[in-house]
């Protein structure tokens, strides 16, 4: 089911969003099965990913200017939409660099610091208006310098039988990471550097556990005796900026399209969200 849309409140800032847009690899495996000249732009039901995402930013009402880090500059021309967005201002292009987190970094130096940023994934491709809207309003509601999106695992599983996702285990619930963070305020920016260290262990929750927090903490995750508020905590405590979590009620949210079988399942998705309407 669809979140219902949140109405933003009218003294709430509009946010900068930064887009990370550049392919992990060389040989990307959504690029290569799409023949894409890069993942961001493979086709979902005809649109490539990075237009969806955009215009699911413009049309939150939330936005108020987009940055977009990567793909390398000669591989615009293959995107004509993208490129005539660049052309009007109503996009701005950088470079990006080697990793998503020093890529992120670059960005965030191109934003005044005094102004809140959403931060998201060019592979969103079922990422919605409404889901922009959940988010930011309830990060700009939190006692939070930072927010990270997550949904329940048993919320995807439910919602897309036989997917395969990344899974944090805790004590009070199993969850998917869902590519959208907030970055409040400055302090909320030093989680940055934690990113640089986490990013190579991502695919490996309990190493990177240990990498961060120490072996008190494997042995804490490994039992399932940390909470989701208890892990949050430590790494507040880590990196000296506060951090909460942003709970997504649709399980769209936890869903990009990081594997090749992943484009098949956005499409059925799209396709029966786009039948639903009919059908009204």
């Amino acid at each position: 089911m669809m979140s219902k849309v949140q109405t933003p409140n009218k003294k709430m800032d509009k946010f900068v969003a930064l887009v990370l847009a550049a392919d992990r690899t060389a040989n990307d495996p959504v690029a290569n099965k799409s023949g894409a000249v890069c993942k961001a732009f493979t086709p979902i039901c005809g649109v490539p990913m990075i237009i969806r995402v955009l215009d699911a930013l413009e049309a939150s009402g939330m936005i108020k200017a987009i940055i977009l880090c990567g793909p390398p500059e000669p591989a615009l021309s293959a995107c004509p939409e993208l490129e005539q967005r660049i052309e009007r201002g109503y996009v701005t292009w950088i470079s990006n660099l080697d990793s998503p987190s020093r890529s992120a970094n670059k960005g965030l130096e191109h934003i005044e610091k005094d102004v809140p940023v959403f931060l998201t994934t060019a592979d969103h491709a079922l990422l919605t208006p409404e889901i922009v809207q959940y988010f930011l309003c309830e990060s700009s509601k939190a006692d939070s310098d930072v927010t990270v999106g997550l949904v329940e695992h048993e919320n995807v599983i439910a919602a897309f039988p036989g997917t395969k996702r990344t899974v944090i285990r805790l004590r009070d619930g199993n969850f998917c990471s869902c590519n959208l963070f907030a970055f409040l305020n400055q302090r909320g920016r030093d989680l940055v550097p934690f990113w640089k260290r986490a990013e190579d262990l991502r695919k490996q929750p309990w190493r990177l556990v240990g990498a961060i927090l120490g072996p008190i903490a494997i042995l804490l995750y490994l039992l399932r005796i940390s909470t989701l508020n208890q892990a949050l905590n430590a790494v507040s405590s880590k990196v000296g900026a506060r951090s909460r979590a942003v709970i997504m009620p649709n399980a769209h949210a936890g869903v990009d399209v990081d594997k090749a079988e992943d484009i098949a399942l956005v499409e059925s998705v799209l396709e029966e969200t786009t039948r639903d309407k009919n059908r009204i």
